[in-house]
Parts: C-alpha cells; structure tokens; sequence
C-alpha cells in the first residue's frame, strides 16, 4: 500500500513538471539564440526492405544552432550537423555494414550537415527548404516542421524548444546505391529536434 501511494505521488509529481515544461503554442516561444541538445535530437530513417517491410535506423548526436524568432519565422535559420558513426539498428552485424564503404563509408564522410536556405510559415510550423550534405554529396531538400512544445526544461533548467520535421530523399542522389533497386531507394525521414537557448 505504502509503496502504491509512493509511485502515485510520483508520477503526479512528475506529470505536472511535465505539463508545466513545455508550451504548445509556438507564439509562446523565446527569440534568440539556440544550440542542438545532442540527446533528444534523433533524425529516424526507414527504407523499404525488399518490398515486406519498412526497416528503421536512427542518428543522434546532433550539434548545431537554430536563430529563432516566432514572429519573424521566415527568418529563421538552421544549420545541424550530425554524426554518422551514430548510425544505429536492431541488427548489430546491419549496423557495422551500414558504416562501411558500401552504405555511409563513415571513414571517408564522417558528417551529415543540413543548412536551411528558406523557411516558409504555416501553422504550428513551416515549410524548411535547405542543403542537405551526406556521403560528400549536396542536395536540396524540404521538410515539413511542426512545432512541439517550449519552457524550462525540469531535469536540467535549460530553456529549450522542440520541433518534429518529415521529409524524403532518394539514397541515390547522394550516391549511396548498394543493393538498388531490391532495397528502397527513397528513405523516410523522421526528426526530432530539441534545441537549448544560449545565454
């Protein structure tokens, strides 16, 4: 009974820090400055996998910086790096090829780099146009960002801001072609992005 009551007031405890964290409305967001928070940036990948399933990976430790203004959001800009030797699945064995010379060659392209060129607003987000850098390749891409939430985040009091972002890339525009066409050409995107603001 007693240890019932504890996780209770627990998880009411946290449910209000919880709630009080982030605001939903973008308007409520702080113009400034902001850098990448490595541990809750994650950019989701999926592939067709022989036409029987979408196989998923994801990469995280992102670095970089968002110049935000949620009245003058068509001002915005982004530029984040992420790590490709981040690179992770279910499979340990499909994890390591995917870093080699066939797939990513993380030895010889060690960064993917995105850096926004046009932002158009819409509601609870925008419209992100930019250059994406992989596998030593540039190329134009667009995404579909919607706002998350804002506040003090509670566990490390760093005021941060979050966003969700889809898109689509052809894996052979960036020259990366192993097992074409059995494996997907077009890869899914998924991307959470959280970023911190800089005193």
């Amino acid at each position: 009974m007693k240890s019932t009551l504890v996780a209770a007031t627990v998880a009411a405890l946290l449910s209000v820090c919880v709630a009080r964290a982030a605001d939903s409305r973008l308007d409520s967001a702080k113009a400034g400055s902001y850098e990448a928070e490595p541990s809750h940036t994650q950019v989701g990948f999926s592939i067709s996998h022989f036409g029987f399933t979408h196989y998923a990976g994801l990469f995280s430790g992102a670095t970089g910086t968002l110049q935000l203004d949620p009245t003058r959001l068509a001002a915005a800009r982004l530029d984040v790096s992420i790590p490709i030797d981040s690179i992770t699945t279910t499979s340990p064995e499909l994890t390591a090829v995917l870093k080699g010379d066939k797939w990513f060659d993380v030895a010889r392209f060690p960064q993917a780099n995105f850096v926004s060129t046009q932002v158009v607003p819409r509601a609870q987000g925008a419209t992100v146009t930019g250059n994406l850098t992989l596998h030593g390749v540039t190329r134009p891409v667009v995404l579909q960002v919607r706002f998350v939430g804002a506040g003090v985040n509670p566990l490390d009091k760093a005021y941060t801001v979050g966003f969700e972002a889809t898109g689509a890339i052809k894996r052979s525009d960036f020259g990366v072609t192993a097992y074409l066409p059995a494996l997907g050409d077009e890869v899914q995107l998924n991307i959470a992005g959280a970023f911190e603001q800089q005193k």
